[in-house]
């Protein structure tokens, strides 16, 4: 880990190079599936023939479109699956199976979820293009990304939130002290608010300038309690969800995002079937039935990770869907559970139901800082990141922010021109360890203090309307100091304090007594301040 924070500022240019220096810096935090996943084999055994024992390279596991094909897909399901240890509370690879998240910094691996750049693939893209385009945004510069093993709930991923509060860290430094904008999208937003809960304010207001949400999941989603029970095509109609059913039950990040209990309630029936009723106090039970005991252990781990959570203490901009038919209640005929659900739908994105998507509306007057909402109508959990209404709007965000900060800017220097003028300012011939070229006036200098001073005229050293202290020139008090220092130095060694014959108390008497006189000169003698024209 440290090895790796100490290489990746060597692969990031600085932000000086950007067309605008004041546009706030972007780092993209993808949601569940947002990320690319490689993966390197060594596995002791294969599920059949078809299956890849051992590779010597990494290779593309997520998204990988060739593997999700008829019999091969079985094998991607044993190799994407994690394994959970009930004594650690954690969970694991696959026996064989290592993996790693490529692409922290950039954007490449979040704005393509498969990595042939698969047209039907395109996740953050459109939006990154757009910002390049009509911002001056550069990849891997002021855009930056945060990939994360997205298999794993935020109770896992303590080295990801280290990596992501350096990457904000290092982004800001690089650009100018520029606060950074957080992008979320989806699970990347339960997953930042997380982030935040562990930060300082202090932290929070130096280094974040605003949280950008797009469809976040900030309080689950019911379509967690479908897959759970059915599974999921992955938005692939030719896939059986059945098949990848048993990958994504692995993941702890699912239980993670099935619904909060600050959201719905005992009176919610989820899942209906002929002899039971499921909601969300009875998921132990709902886990029995499915004979999921990992998964209900997983839901312990992760059901109060956010609850009763406090705001996350920056900028808020919420922005969701609605209009699109998403899932509420799975209901059973006999004999039908789990395989084969009635689906209910009600208000939301299609994925995050509208009481999930609404958390961040609601923290508005519950913290400081501004929580801006805009809903979006007609507007689907993925398109939100591809329409160019949606997209648009963002980048009106981040233009509004640079406005912000060019109208303070010239406040500052305003205030800055206001106190120069109501200052008496006098002007030195040099500034110690700046470098500033001397301009003489025409004829004589002015004469204060009993030494000539001269106007300074200053290169990029210093900002303008900025002011330092100087001591001064060789004035008349500085020559006293050196004559009495030089007598000092006779009394102590010359001949002459011993040709009077003072003993050595009299003459430690005289030495403190002139020590005094230099220290009181110099607490009297005059400071300059140099006003930077």
């Amino acid at each position: 880990m440290k090895l790796i924070l100490v290489l990746l500022p060597a692969l990031f240019p600085l932000c000086q190079a950007t067309k605008s220096e004041l546009i706030p810096p972007v780092i993209l935090v993808p949601g569940d599936g947002g990320s690319q996943i490689e993966a390197r084999l060594d596995k002791p055994s294969i599920i059949h023939y078809l299956c890849t024992r051992k590779t010597d390279a990494w290779f593309d596991l997520w998204l990988n479109i060739e593997l999700l094909v008829p019999l091969v897909i079985d094998c991607w399901v044993d190799n994407m699956r994690l394994v959970y240890n009930n004594v650690t509370r954690r969970t694991s690879n696959a026996p064989g199976v290592d993996t790693r998240i490529p692409g922290f910094g950039n954007t490449s691996t979040v704005e393509w979820l498969d990595p042939s750049m698969n047209r039907y693939t395109g996740y953050f893209k459109d939006m990154a293009n757009t910002m390049v385009a009509t911002l001056g945004y550069e990849r891997g510069l002021t855009l930056r990304g945060a990939p994360f093993d997205f298999r794993r709930a935020p109770n896992e991923q303590e080295e990801y939130f280290v990596r992501l509060k350096w990457l904000v860290e290092d982004t800001y430094h690089r650009c100018n002290n520029q606060r950074v904008v957080l992008a979320l999208h989806s699970m990347g937003g339960p997953m930042t608010w997380y982030f935040l809960n562990k930060q300082t304010q202090a932290w929070k207001d130096q280094y974040i300038e605003a949280v950008v949400g797009f469809a976040g999941a900030w309080g689950g989603s019911i379509k967690a309690v479908k897959v759970y029970a059915a599974g999921d095509n992955l938005g692939i109609y030719l896939l059986n969800a059945l098949k990848v059913r048993a990958e994504q039950r692995s993941a702890a990040s699912l239980a993670f995002l099935l619904p909060s209990r600050d959201l719905w309630g005992p009176e919610d029936v989820l899942i209906q079937t002929p002899t039971k009723n499921y909601t969300v106090n009875n998921f132990k039970d709902l886990f029995e039935s499915l004979k999921l005991p990992d998964a209900y252990n997983m839901y312990l781990d992760t059901r109060d990770l956010l609850k009763g959570a406090p705001p996350p203490g920056v900028p808020i901009y919420c922005l969701y869907g609605v209009g699109i038919p998403t899932v509420e209640k799975l209901t059973y005929a006999a004999g039908k559970f789990p395989d084969s659900p009635n689906l209910l739908y009600g208000e939301g994105d299609g994925t995050v139901n509208l009481k999930s998507a609404q958390v961040c509306q609601g923290w508005s007057g519950k913290q400081k800082q501004p929580v801006h909402t805009k809903v979006f109508n007609k507007m689907e959990h993925m398109e939100i990141l591809r329409t160019p209404e949606t997209i648009q709007y963002f980048v009106e965000i981040l233009k509004n922010i640079t406005e912000k900060k060019i109208k303070l800017q010239e406040k500052r220097m305003q205030k800055r021109q206001e106190e120069r003028g109501n200052r008496d300012v006098s002007k030195v011939r040099t500034v110690n360890e700046v470098n500033i070229e001397v301009e003489k006036e025409k004829g004589h200098g002015r004469i204060e203090d009993g030494r000539e001073v001269e106007p300074v005229n200053i290169g990029n050293s210093i900002m303008r309307g900025d002011t330092i202290q100087i001591p001064p020139r060789d004035s008349l008090s500085a020559r006293r100091e050196r004559k009495r220092k030089r007598w000092y130095n006779n009394m102590r060694f010359g001949r002459g304090g011993r040709r009077r014959g003072l003993g050595n108390e009299q003459r430690s008497n005289n030495i403190i007594g002139i020590w005094r006189s230099i220290q009181e000169e110099k607490r009297k003698e005059k400071k300059i301040v140099v006003q930077v024209l």
